[in-house]
């Protein structure tokens, strides 16, 4: 599809611009309410949520349920303004929210004001906690064009979100098939032969690491909050777990010279563990593992540590130490084997992670093309 598609589509196109409450209904969920947290995954019946998570859990209920998949309902979270197609059947586990539907479809399709809702900014201002239906997105001017626009609209449109679930649903799956193989390819029994007919050993960490390390205090001479290299400061500051790779900031020295596993020791991430480039300081309760390359490779004692036990406690509070870690024992193949293995999970581990190459990046690319053509076919002049 290109823009001189779309000019045609809406050429001379003539817009109606009504409040979207005079074309909507909404209701509150109450009737459609969980009576009980029992949920399995074996149940049939989802439960929604207004949050992040969306679907809760499922529930065996029997009455109360929203048969969306005979009318679906566009799900809007009175407080934060976030919506979500439904078109399967529902309970809910509060009334914070409402389902809106269209008052005639005839007039005004339900799709096509989903699409548009996801064109227009929050709005929202820091400390309202009004319901935001009722006191603002109701009064809002919504474009109608005609029907037979709305519905190509709706077509184009659903093409590229389709697309992306399709996406999606391969990248679960990858998922779901990259953890099968990895506890197939890693889960050792003492005293048993690998996939591969060769012999495993179980050693402790301390046995396999040239140094297991707890970090220390920030460096004098840092930058703190800084994302990028410089010449001043060229080596990166990791902490226990500040987002995604706990980068803290940069300094001038390092104190660990090769590339190595980093655990952290305590917090919310406890056991969260990751590899790091060589040349950086570790602070803040994390725990840095250089291995002995003789006889395991950093790749895959990063794999291993995800199918084994890493736990502590000191007193009541979880935590990691340095002689705790030292302890924990693991299997050790052979160091052909160990590339074997690693060779298989990284393939895996692109396909389903990396945001330049994997199922992520091809699914943020399509999620801004449906933006790109949504922002092109739903702005009409007033």
């Amino acid at each position: 599809m290109n823009k001189n598609y779309i000019e045609k589509l809406l050429e001379g196109v003539e817009i109606e611009w009504k409040s979207l409450g005079e074309y909507t209904n909404y209701e509150q969920p109450t009737k459609y309410r969980v009576k009980t947290t029992n949920y399995k995954d074996e149940f049939e019946t989802p439960v929604l949520t207004a949050g992040k998570s969306f679907i809760l859990g499922y529930t065996d209920e029997l009455d109360g349920i929203y048969y969306a998949s005979k009318s679906p309902v566009i799900i809007f979270d009175d407080f934060t303004t976030a919506n979500k197609w439904v078109d399967f059947d529902f309970k809910v586990k509060s009334s914070a929210m409402k389902m809106i539907t269209s008052k005639d479809e005839s007039k005004l399709l339900l799709r096509f004001v989903f699409h548009w809702l996801n064109t227009l900014p929050s709005g929202l201002v820091e400390g309202d906690h009004k319901r935001q239906w009722i006191s603002n997105y109701s009064n809002k001017q919504i474009p109608i064009p005609p029907l037979s626009v709305q519905k190509e609209i709706v077509r184009i449109l659903d093409t590229f979100t389709e697309l992306t679930a399709e996406l999606t649903a391969e990248l679960t799956a990858r998922k779901q098939q990259y953890n099968f193989y990895r506890e197939e390819l890693l889960r050792f029994e003492e005293g048993e032969a690998c996939l591969s007919g060769r012999q495993v050993e179980w050693k402790t960490l301390g046995e396999v690491c040239l140094s297991i390390t707890a970090g220390g205090d920030v460096p004098k001479n840092s930058i703190k909050g800084q994302n990028f290299p410089t010449d001043k400061h060229p080596f990166p500051i990791y902490a226990n777990a500040i987002g995604e790779k706990g980068l803290y900031g940069f300094t001038d020295e390092y104190k660990i010279e090769n590339d190595a596993v980093t655990i952290s020791g305590r917090g919310a991430k406890i056991g969260y563990h990751t590899i790091r480039q060589g040349k950086f300081t570790p602070i803040i309760r994390l725990i840095t593992l250089v291995t002995n390359k003789s006889i395991i490779t950093t790749k895959f004692l990063n794999y291993i540590l995800y199918i084994t036990e890493i736990g502590g406690n000191d007193g009541g509070i979880p935590q990691l130490t340095v002689p705790a870690v030292k302890k924990i024992k693991i299997p050790i193949p052979s160091l052909k084997e160990q590339e074997r293995i690693v060779s298989i999970l990284d393939k895996f581990d692109t396909l389903t992670n990396s945001i330049s190459e994997g199922l992520p990046k091809e699914i943020e690319l399509r999620q801004k093309q449906y933006e790109y053509y949504r922002n092109e076919l739903l702005t009409f002049p007033k």
